[in-house]
């Protein structure tokens, strides 16, 4: 019988930080692609986009209770969408006062949102770096306030879930429209 090897041990906060390195290089194939049109392209009639507001801002379509059918989402809403929840978990994460939902602006259709959510991930990159273990087995602080059953290592875990998601959702739109556009 031949035995194999141990597999090494991974630290926590180091797998997680792979996952999160793995999910934002398949975001970049799409970043590096992606045109301004890109951002409005309402794929179907029930859709959620952002509208300019009589201030000039852009505005998100929302509901405090989620509608059924769900609308579809265009690439602008879910980039607005990844600045709002990730705003917020950095801002946990690093102990800052974490901003209002109506806080978050989303910047406008290309380079700004692109240059915006590389921002975001530098910023996640620096809440991660001042982390320790024991950090990781406190309490999460976001998105699930005061629940001891759910740690920091759990929200990292959460937000490497929610960006795989929302890349592959803006992923998937971007390549329809350019299937639309033939």
């Amino acid at each position: 019988m031949t035995i194999s090897p141990p597999t090494p041990y991974v630290p926590a906060l180091d797998l997680l930080r792979w996952q999160f390195d793995l999910t934002w290089s398949l975001f970049e194939y799409h970043l590096e692609r992606i045109e301004p049109d890109d951002f409005l392209w309402e794929p179907a009639a029930n859709c959620w986009t952002l509208r300019r507001s009589p201030d000039g801002t852009w505005a998100p379509d929302w509901a405090d209770t989620e509608p059924d059918p769900v609308p579809v989402p265009t690439i602008a809403w879910l980039s607005w969408h990844m600045g709002w929840w990730w705003s917020v978990a950095a801002d946990h994460a690093q102990g800052r006062t974490p901003r209002e939902r109506s806080d978050i602006t989303w910047p406008g259709a290309g380079t700004p949102t692109v240059e915006w959510l590389r921002a975001l991930r530098k910023d996640w990159l620096t809440a991660l770096a001042g982390l320790t273990t024991t950090d990781l087995a406190t309490t999460a602080p976001f998105p699930w306030p005061k629940d001891p059953q759910h740690t920091v290592a759990h929200m990292i875990a959460w937000v490497n879930a929610e960006l795989m998601k929302n890349v592959a959702e803006i992923g998937q739109l971007r390549l329809q429209r350019a299937a639309a556009r033939g």
